[in-house]
């Protein structure tokens, strides 16, 4: 059985051309928000807008305590069901816009499962939105705080005019609990289309924080609950906010119910869908399918048929187009979002009208966003708008600034970085790159950095995680034994190797100081070899040309070709690429079992900001070599790079090959001869090497790594896992290359990694955030350098 309650009212609003009102824009307090809605847990196909509504709130320093049905509940008003025993189930979302979140019948940390605290879990009952509130205000959350305000929706489509709102389950929550006393708001937005594009849904979503935060800093007296509609369209952020009335229309066209065949059986769900698109979108009443003409007197007295919902959605927007302007539906038909204030009873409201002012016309930042790569470029957009929303306005051209003083953050190529600048407003302008890191991100140089450090800092954690190592400078083969005599502790290894057996040498491996993708790596134990690796490519660069690569470019990167010259496979130039590296050859590699023996390595993304924090990104990748591991002294001869070198671009297919690429935290849960937290264990000493080398290079290189307190860098940080679990560092990349992630994890690693970066970097500089670290980009290093903006 069901009880429907439905009873709402707004008194008239004054006329649309009464004055705007104007507010101030003090920082937000954070709230305790309870989010429910009408259309049950995320879905593309009936609920797609919830999810990134309660990141927005989340990223904007909320708490939010989500608590939905458990399926479809549209047009079932305020109504509870009566006789029934509700039972929750329990959902953790998966990735945004992606339908891969999971529901279980217990919480987490039921049955022994550890509870870690991390992740998000939300309540799920199979009732109505109505009773989604009363549970949720009275037997949940608790622990987290009083409720604040309650936020039902955003429902899948608009609910303006009286028609849509008496009858709408997500008003029906917002009233549900007003009358518990508790501020509410119904949030509903009018789409266009059934494409769910991830940024307008995002633009909408921090357009509405920002309208909730209003509201409840500006709470009018006598109002129980506000009635939100929002038009899902391009720059909603950026149109009107009006108070308005509700439509007061009728059903005009007949009955809402159409007679159907009592042999057909449409799923609720289709029939819903079927609904939207037909209604929403068009307007237009569906056919109907059977003769609602009684039978004549020799028949029976009724028609034996059934009745399936099919209001005329026509009748609603007729009477937008009919109406005087100012009301909910002509405001939303206009693209402008409208706030109708509401009594949970049948008084009126007092008068509330004009326009709402949400922030300043000037946007608190400016983006320039200009990447080679469309991965990237995409990415950043994306983040931008999902984190700040109409906050950040994007421009093409520093030209494009209404003034030179106006904010400005560039996430641009490094050789298109507009330096003076960023040097000349150092409180107003904000890189994605320092100006020199080559202590970093130069294998020579790198290497120099750990062995000064360990040097002054013998205890220091990099004697045990970075295996030391010789550079030289060579131009062509000839002059091999030269350069050797400078790497005298090279020179003796390979000496010794002459007289031991095969299975004890020392393997050594061979790194342009300069080059990326695994071009010109090599494996070598002799000065044969190595000379024969020289004299190799020698003969494959006969008939090339090129200059001496810069030194003092400090343009390096996953991606950057220009260093590398006329690069063959995995051969170099010598007399273009004149720095190399000679390390130890970390052997046995961590092999897991359920990628076939192959050896990898894990990227880990890393953030360091102003002068000087250093952030770990949680979400690493691990790269996977295409063939079975091999150690070297068990092949005749090394020349299968594919079973040594992890690098993605040796792979056929690259990046979209599935079994290159991984998400670490999915690796192997148990692995012979490692504790069952190997994962969390090797996670804590790449947090630990990480914010070590940081500090080394800052304070032990600070010719060849500067910071500025108005930039911050994404790295590219490479680490190879032995067999007994301890981590070695690799080398760091600077513009690391973001689409050997590959579609899959796009959205879970890039995308979230580059919405963590807006939040710890970007806002904190413009005033939108502290910077502290997250759950997700851990704060691995805090370097006073006595650098301020």
């Amino acid at each position: 059985m069901w009880i429907i309650w439905a009873d709402c009212d707004n008194a008239k609003r004054g006329e649309l051309s009464s004055p705007p009102f104007f507010i101030s824009q003090p920082t937000p307090p954070i709230m305790h928000i309870l989010v429910t809605n009408d259309d049950g847990p995320p879905s593309n196909q009936s609920s797609p807008y919830v999810h990134s509504l309660v990141q927005s709130l989340q990223s904007a320093g909320h708490t939010v305590s989500v608590i939905l049905p458990h399926q479809q509940r549209s047009w079932i008003g305020k109504a509870h069901i009566v006789g029934a025993s509700v039972k929750p189930t329990y959902f953790r979302p998966g990735t945004l816009h992606q339908e891969d979140g999971t529901t279980h019948h217990l919480p987490r940390g039921s049955d022994g499962e550890p509870d870690d605290g991390e992740g998000d879990e939300w309540i799920l009952i199979d009732s109505t939105p109505a009773s989604c509130v009363q549970i949720g205000l009275y037997h949940y959350f608790k622990e987290r705080g009083p409720i604040d305000v309650i936020v039902s929706g955003p429902n899948y489509g608009r609910n303006t005019t009286a028609l849509f709102a008496l009858s709408s389950g997500t008003i029906g929550a917002a009233l549900e609990g007003a009358c518990c006393g508790t501020r509410s708001i119904a949030l509903s937005y009018a789409f266009s289309s059934r494409n769910h594009d991830p940024v307008i849904i995002a633009e909408a979503s921090g357009h509405s924080v920002k309208v909730i935060e209003h509201l409840c800093a500006n709470w009018a007296d006598g109002v129980h609950l506000y009635s939100v509609n929002v038009p899902l369209e391009p720059g909603v952020s950026e149109n009107k906010v009006l108070y308005t009335d509700m439509l007061q229309n009728t059903w005009t066209s007949g009955s809402c119910f159409q007679a159907v065949d009592p042999t057909s059986a449409d799923d609720p769900a289709l029939q819903e869908q079927q609904l939207r698109d037909q209604g929403e979108v068009s307007g237009k009443k569906p056919d109907q399918t059977v003769d609602s003409s009684e039978k004549s007197s020799y028949g029976p007295r009724f028609q034996h048929k059934h009745f399936k919902w099919a209001p005329s959605f026509q009748d609603v927007y007729r009477s937008v187009e009919e109406s005087e302007p100012g009301n909910d539906g002509w405001t939303v038909k206009e693209q402008m979002t409208s706030v109708t204030p509401l009594r949970a009873n049948f008084m009126p409201a007092p008068g509330i009208s004009g326009e709402i002012k949400l922030s300043a016309n000037q946007p608190s930042l400016y983006s320039f966003v200009d990447c080679d790569d469309s991965y990237v470029q995409e990415m950043v957009e994306r983040a931008l708008t999902r984190r700040l929303g109409s906050a950040s306005k994007r421009v093409s051209s520093i030209s494009e600034l209404p003034d030179s003083s106006a904010p400005l953050f560039q996430y641009r190529e490094y050789e298109r970085l507009d330096f003076e600048h960023i040097m000349s407003r150092p409180s107003t302008s904000l890189s994605s790159a320092y100006i020199i890191r080559k202590a970093l991100i130069r294998k020579h140089y790198l290497s120099n950095t750990v062995s000064n450090w360990i040097s002054k800092h013998p205890d220091s954690i990099l004697r045990h995680h970075f295996k030391p190592a010789f550079d030289f400078e060579l131009d062509y083969a000839e002059f091999l034994d030269d350069a050797l005599l400078e790497a005298y502790e090279l020179n003796e290894s390979l000496a010794k190797n002459k007289e031991r057996p095969d299975s004890e040498k020392e393997w050594w491996i061979l790194k342009p100081g300069m080059s990326d993708r695994g071009q010109g790596i090599r494996i070598f134990n002799s000065e044969d070899q190595l000379r024969e690796i020289f004299e190799e490519w020698e003969e494959d660069s006969d008939d090339e040309s090129g200059s001496e690569a810069n030194d003092d470019d400090d343009d390096d990167g996953d991606d950057a070709e220009a260093n590398v010259g006329a690069a063959l496979d995995t051969g170099i130039v010598t007399s273009q690429l004149r720095h190399f590296l000679a390390q130890p050859y970390i052997d046995p590699p961590l092999l897991l079992p359920s990628s076939s023996n192959r050896k990898f390595h894990i990227r880990t993304y890393v953030l360091a900001s102003g002068s000087l924090k250093v952030y770990v990104f949680k979400e690493m990748l691990a790269l996977f070599a295409a063939k079975t591991y091999c150690a070297p002294h068990e092949e005749d001869e090394v020349a299968d790079l594919a079973r040594h070198l992890t690098n993605t671009c040796f792979q056929e297919g690259g990046s979209s090959n599935k079994e290159s690429v991984r998400r670490f935290w999915d690796l192997d849960h148990h692995v012979p001869g490692l504790s069952a937290d190997w994962k969390e264990k090797i996670f804590e000493q790449i947090c630990a090497v990480t914010g070590e080398v940081f500090e080394a290079a800052a304070r032990g290189m600070m010719v060849h790594f500067q910071t500025l307190p108005n930039a911050f860098e994404l790295f590219g940080v490479d680490f190879l896992v032995d067999a007994n679990g301890d981590v070695w560092l690799l080398e760091l990349n600077a513009y690391p290359d973001f689409a050997q992630t590959g579609e899959d994890l796009k959205e879970a690693v890039v995308g979230r990694l580059f919405e963590e970066v807006v939040d710890v970097a970007v806002k904190p500089f413009f005033g939108l955030g502290d910077g502290a670290g997250t759950d997700d980009m851990k704060l691995v290093a805090d370097i006073d350098l006595g650098r301020n903006a």
